[in-house]
């Protein structure tokens, strides 16, 4: 027997570069909380599809984030509370890994890709 998945979990998108998970609409209305102020999401339908991945393992609901040890574990201490993947396959476009360099972010391609880690 199959479980069903609600049609709201089947439009769940994980951002690439903190691996915040919510549907296209709200990345669209709101951009990412804890990256639109260097990927800039918001309002840019094109964008939200280059900068996010429906390509996702696991959930991780985060409430305390400064005071748990799973967030500790996977680098959200400093993250807005919410749902975030475990792993997203993915990465971000040249163009705006390059915008991320030219304001001093360092990109990790594929830091939470563990599909790509496995191979290696």
């Amino acid at each position: 027997m199959s479980a069903s998945v609600p049609a709201d979990l089947r439009n769940l998108r994980a951002c690439l570069l903190c691996s915040l998970i919510k549907s296209v609409d709200a990345f669209q209305k709101d951009g990412c909380e804890n990256c639109d102020g260097v990927l800039h999401l918001k309002g840019d339908e094109e964008k939200v599809y280059d900068c996010t991945s429906a390509n996702y393992d696991g959930m991780i609901a985060a409430m305390s984030n400064d005071d748990s040890w799973v967030c500790k574990w996977q680098k959200m201490q400093r993250k807005v509370k919410g749902m975030y993947a475990i792993s997203v396959s993915g990465s971000l476009p040249s163009n705006v890994v390059s915008d991320l360099k030219s304001v001093g972010i360092r990109y990790k391609p594929n830091q939470r890709d563990y599909s790509i880690q496995a191979k290696k």
